[in-house]
């Protein structure tokens, strides 16, 4: 009889300690399913930005910016880039002239103005008796701000060309690119002279309506 009492007793203390492993058993179990479940779904994973689904959504999303950004150019409103904010303004001069658009469906052509300067340039030519007389004109896509700064420093202007013609010498007027090199000078010394008085050039292009070197 003793020992049937002890072996109950025995028993008895025994099963707190089972229902505890129980216990512990089922949690660590649920534990290792929530884990592996999360695992499964990619929970603890970042996305690839290499791969092929990460590429395409960028590919789309810049798209869809860009479309954005040409409907908001032709109607006027600010351009935002992929991340919704807007572009920084990329115009030459806050204070300074717009381009003209043309007309058109094609909102990036531009309209084209044209100025001559009144009377013909006159200049010796560098270690010759030739002299040469241009009479020039110049394009721009700005509107007529630029006309009038032109007006306005007329002088000035003149007195630029001139400088870039004195340097001019015989070896070069063989050059068959030398009409082409002595506009691009040309219009570089306009554009200088208009931005160090108005801040802004937009002078684009120079022309010779009259060439003459005799």
């Amino acid at each position: 009889m003793a020992d049937e009492q002890e072996q109950q007793e025995g028993g008895k203390k025994k099963s707190p300690l089972k229902l505890i492993l129980l216990i512990v058993g089922l949690l660590v179990l649920l534990a290792v399913t929530v884990v592996g479940t999360l695992a499964v779904t990619g929970f603890f994973s970042q996305p690839d930005p290499n791969s092929v689904e990460e590429l395409l959504k960028k590919a789309e999303a810049d798209k869809a910016a860009a479309d954005a950004a040409k409907e908001g150019e032709a109607d006027g409103q600010p351009q935002l880039g992929p991340d919704g904010k807007p572009l920084p303004n990329t115009k030459e001069s806050p204070a300074g002239p717009e381009k003209v658009t043309k007309n058109a469906a094609d909102v990036n052509r531009f309209e084209s103005r044209y100025k001559e300067m009144g009377r013909p340039l006159l200049a010796n030519v560098t270690g010759s008796r030739k002299v040469m007389q241009v009479t020039v004109a110049i394009m721009t896509h700005y509107d007529d701000k630029v006309l009038e700064n032109m007006e306005k420093h007329d002088f000035a202007l003149r007195n630029s060309a001139l400088d870039v013609m004195r340097q001019v010498t015989e070896a070069e007027l063989d050059r068959p690119t030398f009409r082409i090199e002595l506009a691009e000078k040309i219009r570089l010394a306009m554009n200088a002279v208009l931005e160090r008085y108005e801040d802004f050039g937009g002078i684009e292009q120079v022309l010779f309506t009259e060439f003459v070197v005799q």
